[in-house]
């Protein structure tokens, strides 16, 4: 390959991109207050008007732990739930930890995942703590024998840990899935649903598209939000091409925006980190190639979304646009009684109930430990090769 004009075309690409959003965001107001993508949808009525049916009436017992700033720990459902008791809720913080007891509708709390993961009641765990503990924490859970569940991303910034979350899956024989919520957004719940039908063939081209306004400096726990690669928070964005498929990509070149921020400037922040937007383009299983991005340097835009162009079909702008001539079911399966389907595109609840029924029906859960990682670490190599000028990068394979 010609990295050279490789690197010429992701550049042009990327300014021309810029350009485009930032001539968008003169015309926007600041964005709100409230962090974009947490303010709950209303039921769509196609998913409202089926009936759920369920497969068990066990209760699974469910900890919950975390409840910082975006408040997780209560965002998904689990306490209203028909086939879940919250046992127990934790957060190093008391006056949180009181909070997401209230939330949570529950009475017994403990000071740590630590303490919380213990307690024999317990079967599964939700963990909503900060990401560079997430792969730590979920090792954690399963060693002591429980399932568990986690909130984006899987691992952070580290191969290693992708191994050894691997790894204890594998030995421990537990459920594990992580929240991704594009997977449950309307518009990647339909393509997936095609995709299976066969309605786009191999997949020539996708894009993953996640823009956030955040000038580096963002609340959250010992500061890990502040400064931090872009894509080491990728999975918003590669959803939609590894949930739509199932696939993996296979390498990956990418280049970073350096923002006048002044923790970017010499890279002046705890990760050494020059960029506070990448985009890279990543070669896929199928032969083919996606667009990935995380932008955070757009005032005035928020979007968490994607497209993909195959040979027989493509979907963009909400449509399905190919050969298939009867689609299949696209519309997200029903929901339980009582639980709401939240925010990010109406898909928290969808998470918590795929991942209890993967407990009931004793199957592996859609976001398993090999779809997770194959979310995740693409974008950990593709900060590497933004720091080396879009040297194209081989990406990891898992498999269980």
């Amino acid at each position: 390959m010609n990295h050279p004009s490789r690197r010429r075309f992701l550049k042009t690409a990327a300014g021309a991109a810029a350009v485009t959003l930032g001539q968008q965001a003169l015309a926007q107001p600041k964005p709100p207050k409230h962090i974009p993508g947490l303010a709950e949808v209303p039921p769509d009525p196609a998913v409202a008007r089926k009936k759920w049916t369920p497969v068990s009436d066990r209760k699974v017992r469910v900890g919950i732990v975390g409840y910082g700033v975006c408040k997780w720990g209560a965002a998904f459902g689990f306490q209203d739930h028909p086939n879940v008791e919250v046992v127990a809720v934790s957060d190093l913080f008391p006056d949180r930890c009181a909070a997401l007891a209230r939330a949570c509708r529950c009475s017994k709390t403990y000071p740590s995942l630590e303490e919380l993961v213990k307690d024999d009641t317990i079967e599964a765990v939700f963990v909503a703590t900060d990401a560079p503990s997430h792969a730590r924490h979920a090792i954690e859970v399963l060693n002591h024998g429980k399932h568990v569940a986690v909130a984006v991303p899987a691992v952070w910034g580290n191969l290693e840990d992708a191994e050894r979350l691997l790894e204890t899956v594998k030995r421990t024989g537990l459920k594990y899935m992580m929240f991704e919520t594009s997977v449950y957004r309307a518009d990647c719940f339909a393509m997936r649903q095609i995709y299976q039908a066969g309605g786009f063939g191999p997949i020539v081209y996708a894009e993953g598209e996640y823009y956030h306004y955040i000038t580096g400096d963002f609340p959250s726990y010992k500061g890990w939000r502040t400064g931090s690669p872009p894509l080491w928070y990728p999975t918003h964005s590669t959803a939609y091409y590894v949930a739509v498929t199932g696939g993996y990509f296979t390498a990956v070149s990418c280049v970073g925006h350096q923002p006048p921020f002044p923790l970017y400037r010499n890279a002046n922040n705890p990760y050494k980190n020059p960029f506070n937007d990448e985009v890279a383009l990543m070669e896929t299983d199928q032969g083919g190639c996606a667009r990935i991005s995380m932008v955070r340097s757009v005032q005035g835009y928020h979007a968490e979304t994607g497209r993909v162009y195959g040979r027989k079909g493509s979907y963009y702008n909400g449509r399905y646009h190919g050969t298939l001539k009867k689609l299949p079911e696209v519309t997200r399966p029903p929901l339980p009684p009582g639980v709401r389907p939240g925010g990010h595109g109406g898909s928290h609840g969808h998470l918590t109930e795929e991942f209890i029924r993967a407990i009931l029906e004793d199957r592996q859960p859609l976001i398993d430990v090999v779809m997770a990682l194959h979310m995740t670490v693409c974008g950990i190599v593709a900060h590497q090769s933004a720091l080396r000028d879009g040297e194209r990068l081989p990406i990891p394979h898992y498999s269980l």
